[in-house]
């Protein structure tokens, strides 16, 4: 259960650098602190490593297939 709100925090993360970097993007390098976009980074990279160490209790992670269901 921990490993699953590490991974929906990565993700929230993540898209917050997207939109950080869009943000560059359209209003110029001035319009972002960019330590805030390398802490945006980095805290992905953390929570996808927390959710790993919270699944190391035993149980292998569940990998995605692409046809699991077809």
């Amino acid at each position: 259960r921990a490993a699953s709100w590490l991974h929906l925090a990565r993700s929230v993360a993540r898209r917050v650098e997207r939109q950080a970097w869009r943000l560059v993007e359209q209003e110029g390098t001035d319009a972002v602190n960019p330590l805030a976009l390398t802490y945006l980074n980095r805290l992905s990279d953390l929570c996808f490593v927390w959710a790993r160490l919270a699944n190391d209790g035993g149980r292998a992670d569940r990998l995605w297939k692409p046809c699991d269901n077809c």
